[in-house]
């Protein structure tokens, strides 16, 4: 006999063995997609056939929890930055759809989890499209109950095969509106021409236009102003930086594997370099590790309760926005350290450098980056608490 959180983490230990596989199958196809108009198709049927579709929801709803139990949150991170590690761009993609079921699970009524509970065990994928330009979505309230959409999204990621995205709007009085849309029911116009990044190409985050689309008020998820709610919004960059990891990781490897081919482990500058990129890398694992600490130690669910004030909120985004801060810079660090590596030789094809490094730079400009600095500050500067004991409990 062993507890139900045994056999969560068994479900959790078996995904990240098939995450492993699935991640080697990436980083040998990443070349093949990494062109503007493609999409990591065959890489999304192995997460699906893998249970990892599903594995956002919770246990009684076919799942494990990644994302919302916050006893298994070390393992959502760490099963994230292993598909980041494979290609990057499947990596972003995954992270929206836990997000999205993140989402659904935490403000969603008992009813809407069911049914788009559902959807996601019949391998649907979600997605998070929130940002948008001056031309943005407006959710319009009709006579019948309905609700009309008019505007438009911008890195839509998944564009074309995301099925039940979240395509968040303004109300009439300003507030902001959760909402999913399910894309196999509605006519909406998408603007492949909108996306020309430097990296990152095989995502397809494309604009989309969801103007005369029109919704049941079930496709409304939470109440207005709830996706800005904290600290739901900010902790959920861990996850994105833990993908960021996974591609960090990925150049770390192939660096290494470059000095190899070419013979010169010897060199005692290039093992310097190595060293400094070990050290960096092993330094963001540590902060995956105090966030999926803190995280558990806050509440038994990613966030706490939306009906429920906690008095640790503050702490929460705080060091979270520091997760987020020191894995960029290491990401950034790490990049640099490849490029002095392995030199103009090694950024040029068949080698995966220069492509881990634009992809990984596009996907490191995350919005608000002073003002996340800035949070994790003012935290730091206003508690009064030792810092041995600022973040997590002194057990001394």
């Amino acid at each position: 006999m062993y507890s139900t959180k045994s056999k969560v983490s068994c479900t959790a230990i078996s995904h990240l063995a098939k995450a492993k596989e699935i991640a080697a199958y990436c980083a040998n196809n990443a070349a093949f997609i990494d062109r503007l108009g493609a999409f990591p198709v065959q890489e999304f049927e192995l997460i699906a056939n893998g249970g990892l579709l599903d594995a956002p929801l919770q246990q009684h709803l076919g799942g494990w929890g990644a994302g919302i139990d916050a006893s298994t949150i070390y393992e959502t991170l760490m099963l994230l930055k292993q598909i980041g590690s494979g290609n990057l761009a499947v990596g972003r993609i995954y992270e929206g759809h836990v997000n999205a079921l993140q989402l659904v699970q935490s403000f969603g009524t008992k009813e809407q989890i069911e049914e788009l509970a559902a959807d996601a065990r019949d391998q649907k994928i979600f997605g998070v499209w929130n940002a948008e330009a001056e031309d943005g979505v407006k959710i319009i309230p009709l006579s019948d109950g309905r609700y009309r959409l008019e505007g438009s999204k911008t890195f839509a990621s998944g564009s074309g095969y995301v099925e039940r995205p979240f395509v968040n709007g303004a109300l009439s009085d300003g507030t902001w509106q959760m909402c999913i849309v399910p894309m196999e029911e509605v006519a909406t116009v998408s603007d492949p021409a909108w996306w020309q990044p430097m990296g990152m190409r095989a995502t397809a985050s494309y604009k989309v236009d969801f103007s005369g689309v029109e919704l049941d008020a079930k496709w409304l998820i939470g109440k207005p102003g709830d996706y800005y709610r904290q600290p739901w919004l900010t902790a959920g960059v861990i996850r994105f930086a833990a993908v960021q990891l996974g591609g960090a990781e990925a150049l770390f490897d192939a660096t290494r594997q470059y000095l190899h081919e070419l013979n010169r482990t010897e060199d005692a500058h290039q093992q310097a370099r190595i060293g400094k990129m070990a050290i960096a890398i092993e330094s963001g694992n540590l902060w995956l590790r105090g966030a999926a600490d803190l995280v558990a130690l806050y509440a038994p669910i990613f966030g706490g309760y939306p009906n429920i004030d906690h008095p640790q909120v503050e702490k929460l985004v705080a060091y979270t926005n520091m997760v987020r801060t020191a894995i960029e810079q290491i990401c950034m660090d790490a990049m640099q350290l490849c490029e002095r590596i392995v030199g103009t030789r090694g950024l040029l094809p068949p080698y995966p450098m220069e492509r881990i490094i634009r992809d990984l730079s596009l996907y490191l400009r995350q919005p608000a980056f002073d003002a996340a600095l800035g949070s994790a500050g003012k935290y730091a500067i206003t508690e009064t608490t030792p810092v041995n004991s600022l973040w997590l409990p002194d057990f001394s």
